[in-house]
């Protein structure tokens, strides 16, 4: 985090400390017990499944310790940008972050084993994988081998490409533009169906689909309404290639150093926001497809002989991926 960065971060956590200390004032009663607050930072924007996740963590964490305990949720970068909260939290500065996993892969690196494309079709099953307690427990000690305690996974559905050219074909994949994140997992994915991927900030990719320097880009759908994609493309392909999920975090030493109750209250609050996250996530997907059917945008859903043709092409990057990571959690994932 550059010094700006850091500065900003210590003004507002001074900020969050007083609103701690104007709690305790009035704690002088033994029967209502000392009163914490603690800060939680996304780098999202407010209007996201992602704000909704640690709103509703925070909602919950209130209403099971009775007012005593208290999450103050920083959103929208107010903290730092995804790298800056992940050092912060692993500092023990900003104990809470709520974020998607592609950029903690540079941190942990075995979190590639969700860069694995097309290992489900539906997100029920993505979501069946993650509550698998084996696979939740490896998952887990991923995070605490990294610093973090891992209290819930959410996500925003699957992500899916959007194009000014139909696929309903492998071959209609060939030669299509396409804007991906800067990740060589998605980049070797892309490259293995004949697509050209091209990395792009993000905030150039409206204005490349309007001035045609890209065909297409790829994200889950929130973000493709959301910053108006749809308006420059014909087709929304469900490729459901990988997974958007969001993480909830904590430093780990900090969860450990809580008492017994803290640490149950935390985990039973993460666990209900993580089934309001889905839920949400699953009716703003459904109102998203309906906006862009109404803007004459066409969905397409591609046939499973498509799909296991994909799986096939994209066998390279599998091993790539397998070669880097776990083998055990490659095989709890794939499995």
């Amino acid at each position: 985090m550059n010094r700006k960065n850091r500065n900003k971060t210590a003004s507002l956590l001074c900020a969050c400390m007083l609103f701690v200390c104007a709690m305790c004032t009035g704690c002088s009663s033994s029967d209502e017990g000392q009163r914490y607050a603690w800060p939680l930072a996304t780098a999202s924007p407010e209007d996201t499944v992602t704000q909704l996740f640690a709103l509703k963590f925070a909602e919950e964490v209130d209403r099971l310790s009775a007012g005593r305990m208290k999450i103050e949720v920083y959103p929208n970068s107010t903290l730092g940008g995804d790298r800056d909260l992940l050092e912060s939290c692993a500092d023990g500065d900003i104990p809470f972050v709520v974020q998607n996993t592609a950029p903690q892969v540079s941190f942990m690196k075995d979190l590639a084993v969700f860069d694995i494309p097309c290992v489900f079709d539906h997100v029920d099953e993505l979501r069946e994988k993650i509550d698998d307690p084996l696979f939740y427990d490896r998952i887990g000690s991923v995070y605490t081998d990294g610093g973090y305690h891992l209290l819930g996974i959410a996500d925003q559905g699957m992500r899916v490409m959007s194009t000014n050219r139909k696929v309903d074909t492998l071959d209609d994949f060939k030669g299509q533009k396409i804007r991906t994140m800067e990740n060589s997992n998605h980049l070797a994915f892309w490259k293995a169906l004949g697509a050209s991927p091209t990395p792009m900030s993000f905030s150039e990719v409206y204005i490349g689909l309007q001035q045609h320097t890209i065909d297409a880009q790829e994200n889950p759908y929130e973000v493709i309404v959301s910053n108006r994609l749809y308006e420059q493309q014909d087709y929304v392909v469900e490729t459901n290639h990988l997974p958007h999920l969001i993480t909830l975090i904590v430093n780990d030493a900090f969860y450990n150093d809580l008492s017994q109750e803290a640490r149950q209250i935390m985990d039973e609050a993460a666990a209900n926001a993580t089934a309001y996250a889905r839920e949400m996530s699953d009716e703003r997907i459904e109102e998203k497809k309906e906006q862009i059917r109404k803007s004459g945008t066409q969905i397409i859903e591609l046939d499973e002989n498509t799909r296991n043709e994909i799986r096939e092409k994209a066998q390279p990057v599998y091993d790539q991926i397998k070669e880097s990571i776990e083998p055990s959690l490659f095989k709890a994932y794939t499995q």
